[in-house]
């Protein structure tokens, strides 16, 4: 099959059909009322929205009482991948599961900006203070998984006064993965420099594999894992379009940019998260794997106050070990 670049462009901009972000008041009025997804039934009890922040359209779903709690998810997935714990965790907190710009529903905008700045932690950090905003939340506890967690640990730097807490699921600071490449690292996350490349042909290269076969290799490698309950895969192969592709692109290339002159700012400056901060990785995921133990200790360098430790899991903790995670966050976000 032969993916014309102009064609996929298009596609890209469309956003499955949806308008392009804009400022002009025409368009505001439309984006206002962009139709809800499809309820693939993962989140009952849960209301779906959109929220508008600035130059993208932010899609949720939220539910439960008590204190507010803001799950991330990575890629390329979506919110879709907290459905194993976010109904138990809606008996103690107020659950919002969002989808970073780009990715999922959400969408942004085509250009990336200089540095791709558009695409960066800072600014999708930004997206989600505004969508707990628009919720009415001007402080919440905060966790992320995978691109969420880098987000997650951006937003408690920039926005100190936002986050009570904040867990970070699988993830090394982005500033000493880079500084820190192992052969075996490069192997097994070979898509931060794949994705990260600065080419078009690269996001067409992608999407002229099949969605279903590109999500289940970056899922399992060989296929689906037993614990991925088939509809959040079936989310997961919805949203992967060029929209996404070409959104989550922008994230890694911004990752390999401008989010390490952040992070080397922050470091310079002796900047680090304030919050307290849960650190939980899989035992048998790249984090867990490639550092030798030191994960914790790595941590301690951007972040003031940190426990944690590992799961009996791979990379996806809250979908393989969810009752672990449930009852680690229950016991944290307090």
């Amino acid at each position: 099959m032969t993916i014309d670049r102009r064609q996929f462009m298009a596609a890209a901009a469309a956003g499955l059909g949806s308008q392009l972000v804009s400022t002009s008041p025409a368009v505001l009025a439309q984006t206002a009322a962009r139709p809800l997804p499809p309820d693939s039934g993962l989140f009952p009890g849960f209301e779906a929205r959109w929220v508008r922040t600035n130059g993208a359209d932010i899609f949720l779903r939220h539910g439960g009482t008590g204190q507010p709690l803001l799950l991330l998810h990575g890629n390329p997935q979506s919110h879709a991948c907290w459905h194993k714990v976010a109904g138990a965790l809606a008996n103690r907190y107020h659950v919002v599961v969002a989808d970073l710009r780009g990715y999922g529903d959400s969408v942004g905008p085509t250009g990336g900006g200089a540095e791709h700045v558009n695409y960066s932690f800072r600014t999708m950090a930004q997206d989600q203070v505004n969508v707990m905003a628009a919720l009415g939340f001007e402080r919440f506890f905060l966790a992320g998984h995978d691109r969420g967690g880098r987000t997650a640990h951006r937003l408690a730097l920039d926005h100190p006064g936002r986050v009570q807490k904040v867990a970070l699921l699988d993830i090394l600071p982005t500033r000493y993965v880079w500084a820190n490449p192992s052969r075996e690292w490069a192997l097994n996350s070979w898509h931060w420099s794949f994705m990260a490349q600065p080419d078009e042909m690269f996001e067409r290269m992608i999407a002229a594999i099949p969605a279903r076969e590109f999500v289940l290799r970056h899922l399992g490698r060989s296929g689906k894992p037993a614990f991925f309950d088939d509809r959040a895969i079936a989310e997961y192969i919805r949203c992967f379009t060029p929209k996404t592709i070409h959104g989550s692109c922008e994230d890694y290339r911004a990752a390999a940019g401008i989010d390490l002159t952040h992070d080397e700012a922050d470091h310079q400056a002796g900047h680090k998260i304030a919050a307290p901060a849960l650190v939980m990785w899989g035992s048998r995921s790249h984090t867990g794997m490639f550092y030798a133990g030191n994960q914790l200790s790595i941590w301690r360098e951007s972040a003031s106050d940190v426990t944690g430790g590992p799961l009996d899991t791979g990379h996806y903790l809250a979908e393989e070990a969810p009752q672990a995670v449930i009852e680690a966050f229950e016991r944290f976000f307090v």
